[in-house]
Protein backbone atom coordinates (compact mmCIF):
# COMPACT_ATOMS: atom_id res chain seq x y z
CA UNK A 1 0.00 0.00 0.00
CA UNK A 2 1.11 3.38 -0.24
CA UNK A 3 1.97 5.87 2.14
CA UNK A 4 -1.19 6.39 4.31
CA UNK A 5 -2.70 6.43 7.48
CA UNK A 6 -5.87 4.72 8.54
CA UNK A 7 -8.21 7.14 11.10
CA UNK A 8 -10.84 5.36 13.04
CA UNK A 9 -13.22 7.99 13.87
CA UNK A 10 -17.09 8.46 15.32
CA UNK A 11 -19.41 10.33 12.81
CA UNK A 12 -22.40 12.63 13.64
CA UNK A 13 -24.52 10.06 14.35
CA UNK A 14 -21.65 8.68 16.81
CA UNK A 15 -21.30 5.13 14.56
CA UNK A 16 -17.43 4.46 13.73
CA UNK A 17 -16.12 4.86 10.12
CA UNK A 18 -12.68 5.17 8.66
CA UNK A 19 -11.19 6.86 6.03
CA UNK A 20 -7.36 7.04 4.62
CA UNK A 21 -5.27 10.12 4.18
CA UNK A 22 -2.34 10.11 2.14
CA UNK A 23 1.08 11.80 3.48
CA UNK A 24 -0.09 14.97 1.66
CA UNK A 25 -3.36 15.41 3.38
CA UNK A 26 -5.85 14.47 1.07
CA UNK A 27 -8.66 11.81 1.99
CA UNK A 28 -7.88 8.34 -0.43
CA UNK A 29 -10.69 6.59 0.41
CA UNK A 30 -13.19 6.34 3.23
CA UNK A 31 -16.00 3.71 4.91
CA UNK A 32 -19.46 3.59 2.83
CA UNK A 33 -21.49 3.12 6.48
CA UNK A 34 -21.34 3.66 10.01
CA UNK A 35 -20.71 0.94 12.46
CA UNK A 36 -21.85 0.37 16.16
CA UNK A 37 -19.02 -1.12 17.05
CA UNK A 38 -15.50 -0.28 16.50
CA UNK A 39 -14.20 -3.92 15.98
CA UNK A 40 -16.75 -3.76 13.14
CA UNK A 41 -14.88 -0.54 10.77
CA UNK A 42 -11.80 -2.00 12.05
CA UNK A 43 -12.34 -5.09 10.17
CA UNK A 44 -14.15 -3.55 7.17
CA UNK A 45 -11.08 -1.06 7.24
CA UNK A 46 -8.72 -4.20 7.10
CA UNK A 47 -10.62 -6.57 5.51
CA UNK A 48 -9.40 -8.68 2.09
CA UNK A 49 -10.22 -6.78 -0.53
CA UNK A 50 -9.52 -9.30 -3.10
CA UNK A 51 -12.18 -10.58 -3.75
CA UNK A 52 -14.73 -7.58 -3.84
CA UNK A 53 -16.42 -6.19 -6.58
CA UNK A 54 -15.61 -2.85 -7.64
CA UNK A 55 -17.30 -0.63 -10.18
CA UNK A 56 -15.79 2.48 -11.90
CA UNK A 57 -17.83 4.87 -13.17
CA UNK A 58 -18.49 8.34 -14.36
CA UNK A 59 -20.44 10.99 -11.88
CA UNK A 60 -23.06 13.47 -12.67
CA UNK A 61 -20.19 15.91 -13.47
CA UNK A 62 -18.11 13.48 -15.63
CA UNK A 63 -15.41 12.53 -13.34
CA UNK A 64 -13.96 9.17 -12.61
CA UNK A 65 -15.01 7.25 -9.43
CA UNK A 66 -15.00 3.89 -7.77
CA UNK A 67 -16.64 1.72 -5.39
CA UNK A 68 -16.73 -1.67 -3.97
CA UNK A 69 -19.16 -4.12 -2.58
CA UNK A 70 -18.85 -7.36 -0.54
CA UNK A 71 -19.50 -10.38 -2.27
CA UNK A 72 -21.36 -11.83 0.17
CA UNK A 73 -23.85 -9.22 0.80
CA UNK A 74 -23.60 -7.20 -1.84
CA UNK A 75 -23.32 -4.12 0.36
CA UNK A 76 -21.28 -1.21 -0.77
CA UNK A 77 -18.16 -1.41 1.42
CA UNK A 78 -16.02 1.66 0.29
CA UNK A 79 -15.87 4.44 -2.22
CA UNK A 80 -13.38 6.84 -3.73
CA UNK A 81 -14.00 10.35 -1.40
CA UNK A 82 -13.48 12.81 -5.05
CA UNK A 83 -13.65 12.19 -8.57
CA UNK A 84 -10.71 12.08 -11.13
CA UNK A 85 -9.63 13.24 -14.05
CA UNK A 86 -9.33 9.99 -15.74
CA UNK A 87 -10.30 6.46 -15.28
CA UNK A 88 -6.66 5.44 -15.19
CA UNK A 89 -6.31 8.00 -12.24
CA UNK A 90 -9.11 6.85 -10.48
CA UNK A 91 -7.50 2.79 -11.07
CA UNK A 92 -4.67 4.73 -9.09
CA UNK A 93 -6.34 5.55 -6.16
CA UNK A 94 -8.24 2.06 -5.70
CA UNK A 95 -5.12 0.10 -5.78
CA UNK A 96 -4.43 2.51 -2.57
CA UNK A 97 -7.26 0.97 -1.19
CA UNK A 98 -6.85 -3.05 -2.37
CA UNK A 99 -8.30 -3.07 -5.29
CA UNK A 100 -5.60 -5.78 -7.58
CA UNK A 101 -6.18 -4.70 -10.92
Amino acid sequence: MADYTLEIYKDKKDEFRWRRTASNGEIVGASSEGYAAKRDCEANANRDTAKDDWEFYKDKAGGYRWRCFSPANKKQVGKSTEAFSSRKNAENNARINGWKG
